[in-house]
């Protein structure tokens, strides 16, 4: 894994560098701060608050496991104030295709910088098998597996919401192609939303082909736009 670095972000919480492609896993400018606006204010917390029985959630990019993480928490901070009995389940399924060796995970910060609980949700997380449903709690179950997004079948769910956090178009621009947006698409479920921090015009204009309706959202630590894009029939595009 000599490829893969630690690096410390501006908000004091871990990123790591990939040397091969020179790109970080999170913004330079705050990993944890990037990953809760984003992927839970602008994306779980929208999703969940419209959901009743289950809330399935596709993540393009394990990487750190810290989306999980942050999702985890949010729905058990949730579980603490109300019956459990009234809250949606979430199943989240999350693709990797080349996971983080557990020398580096063990050596990331994220626990320390959250409160006390997380430190036994981000280990149970990473315990679990790949390719394996893991009932982490009772609202949580992760599924993480070794693929591609162009390599997977997701023959029993289809996703109200999906987390896109490959690395940037310049750095793998075949993850943000348009065979993978129609995918995406077609993998949400109707009124489903894929979140990005991306907010590239290519990027946008290839949703927008696939059947998404784009509308830009700002973005993460002074970045001026981030991505939000719903499955919404042309009858019915209705902002949320």
């Amino acid at each position: 894994m000599d490829r893969v670095s630690l690096q410390v972000t501006e908000d004091g919480s871990h990123t790591l560098f990939n040397a091969e492609l020179n790109e970080t896993y999170h913004s330079s400018r705050g990993a944890m701060a990037e990953a809760q606006h984003v992927f839970i204010d602008s994306g779980f917390d929208v999703e969940f608050a419209q959901v009743t029985g289950q809330l399935n959630i596709l993540e393009i990019g394990f990487g750190t496991g810290l989306n999980a993480l942050m999702t985890l928490g949010r729905v058990t901070e949730l579980a603490q104030n109300q019956p459990a009995n009234s809250l949606p389940q979430v199943y989240y399924q999350s693709l990797e295709p080349y996971p983080i060796a557990d020398f580096i995970i063990q050596q990331l910060n994220y626990t320390a910088l959250l409160p006390e609980r997380f430190g036994e949700l981000f280990a149970a997380i990473h315990h679990a098998e790949w390719h394996h449903p893991e009932v982490l709690s009772p609202q949580f179950t992760i599924e993480k597996t070794m693929t591609t997004l162009e390599q997977f079948n997701a023959a029993a769910h289809t996703f109200d919401l999906i987390y896109f956090d490959a690395f940037a178009p310049n750095k793998q621009p075949d993850v943000w192609c348009p065979d993978n947006m129609q995918k995406c698409f077609e993998l949400l479920k109707p009124n489903g939303m894929l979140v990005s921090y991306c907010a590239n015009g290519q990027f946008k204009r290839n949703l927008k082909a696939a059947g998404f309706m784009v509308k830009p959202h700002p973005g993460a630590l002074g970045k001026r736009e981030m991505t939000r894009a719903w499955k919404i029939s042309r009858e019915s595009r209705q902002l949320k």
